[in-house]
C-alpha cells in the first residue's frame, strides 16, 4: 500500500514478477478493510509508513489486531527503526529505506517470510 500511484504501480510490478499474488491498496484504510474481509488470505503487506490516513504505529497495531501472524514490511523515504516499536511485534515487521530496487525488495521480503 502507498499514496504513491506511480510507486504502487512500480511495486505491484516487482511483486508480481516475483512470484508473489498482489493486491494493492492507496489508503490503510483500504488495506484493513481488504485484510478484513479475507482473514488468513494475506501473508505479508508492504506498507508506506507515511500514509496520510493513519501514522505507521496505528497501521501496524490494527494489523496485527485483525491477523496476528502477519508480517509486515515499511518502507519510508525517513529514518525509521524497528526497535522502537513494541517487543511483540518487532520479529513480525522489517523496514526498508526508500528508494529501493527490485532486488533489495526481494531480498527483504524472502528474509520475512523464512522467519
Amino acid at each position: 500500500m502507498d499514496d504513491e500511484p506511480q510507486l504502487l504501480h512500480l511495486l505491484e510490478k516487482h511483486l508480481r514478477r516475483l512470484g508473489f499474488e498482489v493486491e494493492s491498496q492507496s489508503t490503510a484504510l483500504s488495506a484493513l478493510s481488504a485484510l478484513e474481509a479475507s482473514p488468513g488470505r494475506f501473508e505479508l503487506v508492504v506498507a508506506d509508513l507515511g500514509l496520510p490516513d493513519m501514522p505507521g504505529d496505528k497501521l501496524v497495531a490494527r494489523l496485527f489486531a485483525l491477523q496476528p501472524t502477519l508480517q509486515v514490511l515499511l518502507c519510508s523515504g525517513s529514518e525509521f527503526f524497528v526497535s522502537t516499536l513494541p517487543a511483540e511485534w518487532q520479529p513480525r515487521v522489517g523496514f526498508l529505506q526508500k528508494p529501493f530496487g527490485p532486488k533489495q525488495l526481494s531480498e527483504k521480503i524472502h528474509q520475512m517470510l523464512a522467519r
